[in-house]
């Protein structure tokens, strides 16, 4: 399935269980303390905190986990995860970082 199907199933989750999310979450870019535009979007910001980055890829790879880093980075997050639907399991497609 197409990563947009597996971000809106998980926000239907998130929904039900109560816990507070934002899709697509901005993260504004800025070049010496000038504000330049949004540069990025995080797929699932979760609790303000937690940043969600959905893949559906076979494998996963240096550019993706780059991704995650770089919103941590320019959003100030310190806790991210990349979830990869296509594997074969949940917990094998799941990847923590942090800052």
């Amino acid at each position: 399935m197409l990563e947009s199907i597996y971000e809106e199933c998980l926000c239907l989750e998130l929904a039900q269980a109560g816990i507070p999310f934002e899709r697509q979450f901005p993260v504004p870019v800025s070049y010496r303390g000038t504000p330049v535009g949004i540069g990025f979007r995080i797929d699932v910001l979760v609790a303000g905190e937690l940043v969600v980055e959905l893949k559906a890829v076979e494998q996963v790879l240096p550019v993706h986990e780059s991704q995650v880093l770089t919103y941590l980075r320019f959003g100030g997050y310190r806790r991210g995860r990349l979830m990869n639907f296509h594997a074969r399991s949940l917990t094998a497609g799941l990847k923590r970082y942090s800052l």
